[in-house]
C-alpha cells in the first residue's frame, strides 16, 4: 500500500491488487471491526461521566436546578463544533487522524473539569465541558468507520457493532461513579469530579488504540477502490437528477431521524438525575438508573442491526418514534419513589434512541457516496449534536418552569414526528 499527496494536501491510497480482492477487503473489513470495538470501549467509559454526573455538578457549583443543563448542552455543543473538525480530518487524512484528535480532546477536557472542581473555576468548568465534548463526537462518528467497507445490506449491522462495543464501558462507568468519588476525595478532589479521572484515561487511551492500529485506513482504501472503480467512466457527472434528489432526501431524512431522537433522548435523560437527587435518591440510584438507560442505548444494537439490514430504515424508525413516546408517558407517570419505573422508563428512551440512530445512520451512509462520505458524516453529527445541546439547555428551563413529568410529556410527543418524516421520505419513492 503506497501513499501520494496531493495538490490539495490530502494523501491517495493507491490500491495494489491485494485491496481489490473481495477477500483482502473482508479481512480488512473485520480488523477495522476489531479495532473499532477496542476503542469504544474505552470510549464508552469517557462519555459516560459528563451524563451522569455533569448536572448535579453544575447544580453543586452554580446553587440552582436552572442552570443544570447547561453541562449537557455545553459538552454537545462541543460535540457539535468537533464533529465538524473530525468529520473534516477524515474526509483529509483518513478516520484514524480525526477520531484520533477528537479522542484526545476530550481527555484534555476531562482533565479541565478535574481541575476546574478543585478551583472552584465555573468559566474553567464550561469550556472544560466543551472541549469534552470532542470525545463524544468521536465516540458517535466512530460507528462510522465500521460501514467503509462494508455491503449495503449490513451496514446497519457495523454500525451496531461499533455502538455494542460502546455498551461494555459505557455501562460499567456509571456504577463506578461512587468508587471513582471516593477515589477523588483520597486525593483531595471534590468526589463529583472522581468521574472524569476515569473519563481522561479512558478517552485518550481510544485515541491510541486508533493512532497505532487502525492502519491501514479504511476510509481511505474505500475511496481509492471507489476511485478505481469510476477510472475511464462518468459515473458522477451523468448521475441522473432522479438520483440525486433521491440521495438528498435519504440525507435529509436520516439527519431528521437522528436529530428527533437525540433531543428528546438527551433533555430526558439530563433531568433524570437532578430529579431523583430532588426526591431522595443518592449517587447510587443515580448510576444504577443512568447505567441501565445507557445499556438500553447500545446493547441491543446488534439486533437492532440485523433488523434495520433485514425488515428495513423505515419499520425502524416508526419503532423508534413509538418506543420513545412510551418512555416519555412512562417517565411522566412513574412515582418520584420508584426505582422500578424510572428504570422502565429510562430503558424505553434508550431503546428508542437505539432504534433511531441505527436507522437513521443506515440512511445517511445508503445516501452518500465514498467520496464525500465523511464530510457529510461529520455535518449530520453537527446537527445531531446541536439538537442535543437544545435538549439539554431547554430540558432545565422546561423542569424549573413546571416538571420533570411534563418534561417527559413533550419529549414524548416530539418523538411522533418521526413517523410523518418517513411517510414523506416514501412520497414519489421509485424502486
Amino acid at each position: 500500500m503506497t501513499h501520494t499527496p496531493l495538490e490539495d494536501g490530502r494523501v491517495k491510497i493507491h490500491a495494489r491488487a491485494n485491496w481489490t480482492s473481495e477477500e483482502a477487503q473482508r479481512r480488512l473489513y473485520k480488523r477495522t471491526l476489531y479495532i473499532v470495538v477496542l476503542s469504544q470501549i474505552f470510549g464508552g467509559a469517557g462519555l459516560a461521566a459528563g451524563v451522569t454526573v455533569g448536572a448535579l455538578l453544575a447544580q453543586d457549583m452554580l446553587g440552582t436546578d436552572q442552570l443544570a443543563g447547561v453541562p449537557t448542552a455545553l459538552l454537545t455543543l462541543g460535540s457539535a463544533c468537533a464533529s465538524v473538525l473530525v468529520g473534516r480530518l477524515s474526509q483529509r487524512l483518513g478516520r484514524r487522524a480525526g477520531l484520533t484528535t477528537g479522542f484526545l480532546l476530550g481527555g484534555i477536557g476531562s482533565i479541565g473539569v478535574i481541575f476546574a472542581t478543585i478551583w472552584n473555576s465555573v468559566a474553567l468548568l464550561f469550556i472544560s465541558l466543551f472541549i469534552y465534548g470532542a470525545g463524544t463526537a468521536s465516540n458517535l462518528q466512530a460507528r462510522y468507520a465500521g460501514t467503509d467497507l462494508a455491503k449495503k445490506t449490513e451496514r446497519a449491522t457495523a454500525v451496531s457493532v461499533a455502538l455494542v462495543a460502546t455498551t461494555l464501558g459505557a455501562v460499567a462507568a456509571p456504577n463506578l461513579v461512587g468508587v471513582m468519588g471516593q477515589f477523588a476525595q483520597s486525593v483531595g478532589i471534590p468526589s463529583l469530579a472522581g468521574p472524569f479521572i476515569l473519563s481522561a484515561a479512558a478517552f485518550i487511551t481510544a485515541g491510541f488504540i486508533l493512532f497505532f492500529l487502525l492502519r491501514p485506513d479504511p476510509y481511505m482504501v474505500a475511496r481509492s477502490l471507489a476511485d478505481n472503480q469510476q477510472q475511464g467512466t462518468a459515473d458522477l457527472q451523468h448521475m441522473t437528477d432522479d438520483h440525486r434528489a433521491a440521495n438528498k432526501k435519504g440525507i435529509i431524512v436520516g439527519a431528521a431521524v437522528m436529530v428527533l431522537t437525540q433531543m428528546v433522548m438527551v433533555a430526558i435523560m439530563t433531568m433524570t438525575p437532578v430529579h431523583m437527587k430532588h426526591h431522595g435518591h443518592g449517587l447510587h440510584d443515580v448510576g444504577l438508573v443512568i447505567s441501565i438507560h445507557i445499556g438500553a442505548m447500545y446493547l441491543p444494537s446488534l439486533l437492532t442491526g440485523m433488523l434495520v439490514d433485514k425488515i428495513g430504515r423505515k419499520a425502524m424508525t416508526f419503532a423508534s418514534g413509538i418506543t420513545l413516546l412510551a418512555a416519555g408517558l412512562l417517565a411522566a407517570l412513574a412515582p418520584a419513589d420508584s426505582m422500578v419505573m424510572l428504570i422502565a422508563a429510562l430503558a424505553l428512551l434508550g431503546l428508542g434512541w437505539n432504534f433511531g440512530l441505527i436507522s437513521g445512520t443506515a440512511l445517511i451512509v445508503d445516501a452518500t457516496q465514498a467520496k464525500t462520505r465523511a464530510k457529510t458524516q461529520g455535518t449530520v453529527d453537527v446537527l445531531v449534536a446541536l439538537a442535543g445541546a437544545s435538549g439539554g439547555a431547554l430540558s432545565g428551563m422546561v423542569m424549573a418552569q413546571s416538571s420533570y413529568a411534563v418534561l417527559s410529556l413533550i419529549g414524548g410527543m416530539l418523538s411522533l414526528i418521526l413517523i410523518p418524516v418517513m411517510l414523506w421520505s416514501q412520497r414519489h419513492a421509485k424502486p
